[in-house]
């Protein structure tokens, strides 16, 4: 039985890397501010966690809050594909999820447990209704950018702000950014995309009429204008970056994590040995598989450049035949590179070493690297990924974008010059001097005082009824 005068959150999110973790660092800075944490996702992460022997235990250290793990059925087998058959996927979640949610919710209560708010990351729309039921304030940690926020809630509110979007030139401007063309926009609008992908967008914006907070896991300086105006139609508050407390320089305040695949830690062993910002780091992200030509044309690059990398590279997407002939003996016998299947990131872009970073500018690596003040080479693919590209390049100013050739696809050459335009071009000292600008700014929101820390607690207040004291 927990005390009547204890703050309780329940979170609930799915098991996927990119929304587990931004989530997870929420609640840890929750519990840092005495705030009780119960996170709640569909159990085939416990199985994914158990399966590479990562402990599902949390160790509280010095914080006056906890966090504890729930899991709820989606539906579905473990062994189920979910990343390959996202259709099948959210729809047993859609059928399964608000039933068994609300009886996980439905025994805490029976177990002592009293929530001031529930907070759901925004891709499980169903939620908010679940927490309606059981009388419980909603709250939604938006986990991509303000900007991608504003896209979405525009696109169903105004539609007439957008061109036709079966074009990829045409031009979209909508308040407080600047011009976007279509092929900048989130790709889960556009035609092109599977239709639970747009329907989601569409019940998602739909459902805000009962989120009382929307959380942004952003830096209001990064974004300010759009921030700004959206305070004038859904208002957004960043509390960002949501990143761990070793990339800011700080102390973890709990122990444990729920990264679904086991980093491969040798890494961080071999950067120590490496020169200063001589390093290109290439990661896309733990949901996006490489294509053979894709592999083929970044080894042959990396070859050509003769610079050191550590090149992440999922185990499934792997063989050997992939990389061009001798690639993988070769760098083995000279040490000049490395290949992983994971990679601990905030800890690989920390690093001294570390010259660049080849992303597919997923946002958590979006923020990871902006808080970590490393220039980048981005590369998109889908869903958020192109406006992030945006970002960064063309609104951050800390990268170049690399494109794909035509049916041709990624080609070497653009490869090589994307990677040495950010390493030794012209405008190479420029993005490095913005990114250490960035970082600066970042890390600042966070500190006492700073626009992130005073949207945290403003939100502790609202959602215990009383003004909060900071006594950590």
């Amino acid at each position: 039985m927990v005390s009547s005068e204890e703050v309780q959150v329940i979170m609930v999110s799915l098991a996927l890397q990119g929304h587990m973790n931004p989530m997870l660092k929420l609640a840890k800075v929750l519990v840092s501010k005495g705030v009780h944490v119960t996170l709640a996702t569909n159990d085939v992460a416990r199985k994914r966690m158990l399966d590479s022997n990562i402990s599902t235990n949390f160790i509280s250290k010095n914080s006056p809050g906890r966090l504890t793990l729930e899991f709820f059925s989606d539906g579905l087998s473990h062994e189920f594909d979910r990343d390959k058959d996202t259709g099948t996927f959210l729809a047993s979640l859609k059928a399964n999820g608000p039933t068994n949610v609300s009886n996980l919710i439905t025994d805490l209560k029976a177990n002592g447990n009293q929530f001031s708010c529930l907070i759901t990351s925004p891709f499980i729309p169903w939620v908010p209704g679940v927490a309606t039921e059981h009388g419980i304030p909603c709250g939604v940690l938006w986990i991509q950018s303000s900007t991608v926020f504003s896209i979405y809630y525009h696109c169903i509110k105004s539609p007439n702000l957008f061109p036709s979007l079966e074009n990829p030139n045409g031009i979209a401007k909508l308040p407080g950014m600047q011009e976007l063309t279509v092929g900048d926009l989130p790709t889960f609008m556009l035609p092109i995309s599977p239709p639970h992908f747009r329907l989601w967008v569409t019940e998602f914006v739909s459902v805000l009429n009962k989120v009382k907070w929307v959380l942004g896991n952003s830096v209001h300086e990064l974004e300010e204008e759009t921030v700004n105006s959206l305070a004038l139609v859904r208002p957004i508050y960043p509390i960002g970056p949501l990143v761990s407390p070793i990339l800011l320089g700080k102390e973890e305040t709990i122990e444990g994590s729920v990264d679904m695949w086991r980093a491969q830690d040798y890494c961080i062993e071999w950067l120590k040995k490496q020169e200063s910002s001589s390093v290109i780091y290439i990661s896309f992200g733990s949901i996006i598989m490489s294509s053979e030509n894709q592999i083929h044309s970044i080894a042959t690059a990396l070859k050509n450049i003769k610079r050191p990398f550590l090149w992440v590279v999922k185990a499934s997407n792997s063989r050997k035949d992939e990389f061009p002939s001798g690639f993988l003996e070769e760098i083995k016998k000279e040490k000049w590179g490395l290949v992983v299947s994971w990679c601990p990131q905030e800890k690989v872009l920390m690093n001294r070493a570390v010259a660049c970073f080849v992303t597919h500018c997923g946002w958590n690596s979006t923020l990871e690297t902006v808080v970590a003040g490393v220039p980048v080479v981005a590369y998109p693919e889908w869903t958020d990924q192109p406006t992030n590209s945006k970002l960064l390049v063309d609104f951050f100013k800390i990268g170049v974008r690399m494109r794909n050739c035509g049916e041709e696809g990624l080609n070497v050459e653009e490869v090589e010059r994307c990677i040495m335009e950010v390493i030794d071009g012209p405008g190479a000292m420029e993005m490095k001097r913005r990114a250490m600008e960035l970082k600066e700014a970042a890390k600042k929101a966070l500190e006492d005082g700073g626009s992130s820390n005073r949207n945290f607690d403003r939100f502790i207040s609202e959602i215990t009824g009383k003004p909060y004291i900071n006594n950590v």
